[in-house]
């Protein structure tokens, strides 16, 4: 039952602390689209999804109005592309630019799925679609590409490492003309999840339904709200059993708006991703909340322990609020999109080391840094394969989203604007590891892959 406490606490957490439905994500299986001949795939391609989202917008624009919940993003994520590309043959970026054409006749925000998965090893158009990449998202605005590399099953494939050290460098090249926003629109993924409705990483998993909604939430500004309010001798006992309830509350607005969501489009109801996703506004900030732990500065020794902790309390007391849970459902921690990260980045407190081992417990990974434009392609490979072997060793998503900043070094910053925000170019250790990335091959999966 909703009292009016309830109501009121709700709406502050809208008004004054951030509160807000970062995105309702329609997945649309692809697979039915599949033909010989690339054009009529196309074809195929931008009438389902144009079938499909028709109300997308419409709807979540209603479910606002009805409830008073800001909805921030719609999006559609799609079968991974390449997968498509492999019946169809031709040039990958038909594909981007057909997608592109779609998600502007519905009007979503982004559109996910320009995507090969190449855990194991390349499979017939996988590469095709990954050498395409730079091109597809230089000639659009909408698309998001990814790719997943690794996981704890099948290890990390270390050919499709080098070859996205190479892409990702050269998709920040052909956007340097616009901030390299081509590589803020690109996420290499290990352990990738099918049914995460988040950009850029979301596309709609082979073992997914034929259409679902998904949704994520994000209120980083209401747990640190929340963390202010408590006695400053509270243990760190406390402390956790605060975030869990506090992201109970967060939570149960998704499962809210996804089920009304869900009841007006026709489509079964997926997951809630119950996320904490900042934004660059002041008091929306994941680093905000670990300093009202007791850190002086996100960055500082502690950081690690206490993002644990966030994390671990977020899921359990997220998945009490929902029916289903998936997604990445954690911690955030991107730096150009995080208003504490970001100043702590400039402080240099924080810094690319640091940032690697939080990720050994947040939800995902290296997301949204800004680094040299100098910086190779092989060191590029090396940070995407440090950070898979964190996922793959750890049975956890991990991922990596860095932005060459072309023409840039440490000490200037990237402006992207909206969500993704600025971002200060962060150092890099030069020393090349050129000789273990060319080796290529595959490093085996570990000994817990054998756990079935």
């Amino acid at each position: 039952m909703i009292n009016l406490h309830d109501i009121m606490e709700t709406i502050t957490m809208i008004q004054d602390e951030n509160l807000d439905i970062r995105t309702i994500t329609m997945g649309i299986s692809l697979l039915d689209c599949a033909d010989s001949d690339i054009g009529r795939s196309c074809g195929k391609v931008y009438d389902k999804i144009c079938r499909k989202a028709e109300k997308l917008v419409k709807t979540g624009e209603e479910i606002e109005r009805m409830y008073g919940i800001p909805i921030v993003n719609k999006r559609v994520s799609v079968t991974p592309i390449a997968l498509l590309l492999a019946a169809s043959g031709g040039d990958p970026v038909e594909y981007a630019k057909t997608l592109e054409r779609a998600s502007q006749t519905i009007g979503v925000n982004f559109i996910g799925g320009y995507s090969a998965l190449v855990q194991k090893g390349f499979a017939a158009g996988d590469e095709a679609l990954i050498r395409s990449i730079p091109e597809a998202l230089a000639v659009t605005d909408h698309l998001c590409s990814s790719v997943n590399i690794g996981s704890t099953k099948t290890g990390i494939n270390m050919d499709a490492v080098r070859m996205m050290g190479q892409i990702v460098r050269q998709t920040a090249e052909q956007t340097a003309g616009r901030n390299c926003i081509g590589a803020a629109k690109l996420v290499v993924f290990c352990n990738a999840p099918e049914d995460n409705p988040f950009m850029a990483g979301a596309f709609h998993g082979p073992g997914e339904p034929d259409c679902v909604i998904n949704v994520g939430v994000s209120g980083p500004g209401v747990v640190r709200a929340a963390l202010a309010k408590l006695d400053k001798a509270a243990d760190l006992t406390e402390v956790a059993d605060l975030i869990k309830k506090t992201a109970f509350k967060i939570t149960r607005m998704g499962q809210l708006v996804g089920t009304e969501a869900s009841k007006r489009l026709g489509i079964p109801f997926g997951i809630v991703d119950l996320s904490l996703a900042p934004t660059p506004a002041v008091g929306d900030s994941v680093a905000h909340i670990l300093e009202e732990m007791g850190l002086e500065t996100c960055g500082c020794a502690g950081t690690t322990a206490a993002l644990a902790l966030l994390n671990d309390a977020v899921k359990k007391g997220g998945v009490m609020a929902s029916s289903h849970v998936g997604g990445l459902s954690g911690a955030f921690i991107p730096v150009s999109e995080d208003a504490g990260m970001i100043a702590a980045a400039e402080s240099g407190v924080l810094k690319l080391e640091k940032l690697e081992a939080m990720t050994a417990v947040c939800s995902v990974g290296l997301d949204m840094i800004v680094i040299p434009g100098s910086t190779t392609a092989e060191v590029i490979s090396a940070i995407i394969a440090d950070e898979a072997a964190i996922g793959m060793v750890n049975s956890k998503t991990t991922a990596v989203r860095v932005i060459p900043a072309i023409g840039k070094d440490v000490g200037d910053t990237l402006e992207f604007g909206g969500l993704l925000g600025s971002g200060p170019v962060m150092a890099v250790n030069p020393v090349s590891p050129a000789g273990f990335i060319h080796r290529g091959g595959r490093i085996p999966a570990p000994l817990q892959s054998l756990k079935n």
